[in-house]
């Protein structure tokens, strides 16, 4: 009976996502149209910013309660998830192209900031406790202000073979926006605290919690909005908020994160760091396999395989 009520709110928190997801979807894409962006500068910042609310709500409550080991496992499991399953499952529906500027720019920078938290979290820089402090997070802060300044100075990148709704008044598309951020909010909130008192209830380490219940709970709305994204034919939002999110993550949300409280960081996780990784290594070679830039259906099903594989490594000390 004492799981009961956690289960309902999950199921609530599941429905606000999803109609929060795709309100966000609409009202971004028609901001982004009145602004003249590009379909993958909106992804990149509008959707990215929206879909990555619930893991910057997380890790903030999670450090001002003094249980800041979930904040970096949160990210990395996220962001593993956000390029296996969300891109694969994606691209199972909808191949997805990928632009010029994407491989130039935010792919890598995908690898600069996974790489900058190993550095970091491993202590290449200080030599001590395997920590991010508030320094390292003003540091993160920096590079993620910059990637957003380049990001709009190179809005260049418009795909003609994208199809996109047409731009909405704006009295519907600032509701559509604040009643997407609004569920969104309430959906991770509900979904990812209940998820993981399901999860403590049965047992799992604090680590584990993060890098699984907790990391596919804040996930949800940038699985949904990339699916809604993908249904729509709008492969340049799918993409654009993967890959605009896990910058985000990383740069802003661990940043402010370790502003509030120093962030633990348990070094067998760098076994997780190192499959984020290979999966970004293997994000970047399906683009250059097959016909065009594209990730395909089969090797979305291949990417969505991985993620298969992450989340039983990462479980089966718990299994």
């Amino acid at each position: 009976m004492s799981a009961l009520l956690p289960l309902f709110l999950l199921l609530v928190g599941f429905a606000a996502l999803i109609l929060g997801a795709n309100w966000l979807v609409n009202g971004a894409t028609s901001v982004g149209i009145k602004a003249k962006l590009s379909p993958l500068i909106i992804g990149l910042t509008i959707v990215a910013f929206g879909t990555s609310l619930p893991e910057m709500i997380v890790n903030v409550f999670s450090c001002i309660k003094g249980s800041p080991g979930l904040a970096i496992g949160n990210i990395i499991g996220s962001n593993t998830m956000n390029i296996l399953l969300i891109l694969g499952v994606s691209s199972m529906i909808y191949p997805i192209d990928v632009s010029r500027i994407s491989i130039r720019r935010d792919i890598p920078a995908g690898f600069i900031a996974t790489f900058a938290i190993t550095l970091m979290a491993n202590d290449f820089f200080r030599g001590t406790s395997g920590t991010i402090n508030w320094v390292e997070g003003i540091v993160l802060l920096l590079m993620g202000f910059g990637y957003l300044m380049l990001t709009f100075k190179k809005n260049d990148d418009v795909q003609d073979n994208v199809e996109v709704q047409e731009s909405l008044p704006w009295g519907k598309t600032i509701l559509q926006l604040i009643l997407g951020i609004i569920g969104l909010y309430i959906g991770g909130e509900l979904v990812s605290r209940n998820a993981q008192t399901l999860a403590i209830s049965w047992g799992m380490s604090e680590s584990t919690v993060g890098l699984t219940v907790v990391a596919t709970a804040t996930s949800l709305p940038e699985l949904i909005t990339s699916i809604v994204a993908a249904l729509k034919k709008n492969s340049a939002i799918a993409i654009g908020n993967v890959l605009g999110s896990n910058i985000l993550n990383i740069f802003i949300v661990l940043g402010v994160s370790s502003l509030i409280t120093p962030l633990p960081f348990d070094s067998k996780m760098n076994q997780q760091l190192m499959i984020l990784f290979a999966a970004n290594a293997i994000m970047l070679t399906t683009v250059f396999t097959g016909k065009g830039r594209k990730i395909s259906r089969f090797e979305g099903f291949i990417l969505t395989l991985g993620y298969v594989g992450f989340m039983l490594f990462s479980l089966y000390p718990s299994l």
